[in-house]
């Protein structure tokens, strides 16, 4: 599966880590529809992580879609949250 992970590029993983990222995904999507800041910044910090940590470099001329975007290191709770309002905001449309 292909992971994005804004600003830095994407990453080819194995799908043996599926559910693993999706658990990762989760907490992360948990911390951000709280609005919990504590909580947000390491489950971030763990899912970018873990990306690196199984997946491989894709080139950076290469552009695949990607099955799970997850945002860039630095971002903040609030930028997080626009941009999944403006996803699904797309998606409607």
């Amino acid at each position: 599966m292909i992971v994005r992970i804004l600003g830095e590029g994407q990453f080819d993983v194995d799908e043996r880590y599926r559910d693993q990222l999706g658990k990762l995904d989760a907490a992360l999507m948990e911390a951000v529809d709280r609005g919990d800041e504590r909580a947000f910044g390491p489950a971030l910090l763990a899912l970018a992580s873990e990306v690196r940590s199984v997946g491989t470099a894709l080139a950076d001329d290469a552009f695949v879609p990607s099955e799970l975007v997850v945002p860039f290191a630095d971002a903040t709770l609030a930028e997080t949250s626009a941009l999944l309002t403006d996803s699904s905001t797309a998606d409607e449309g």
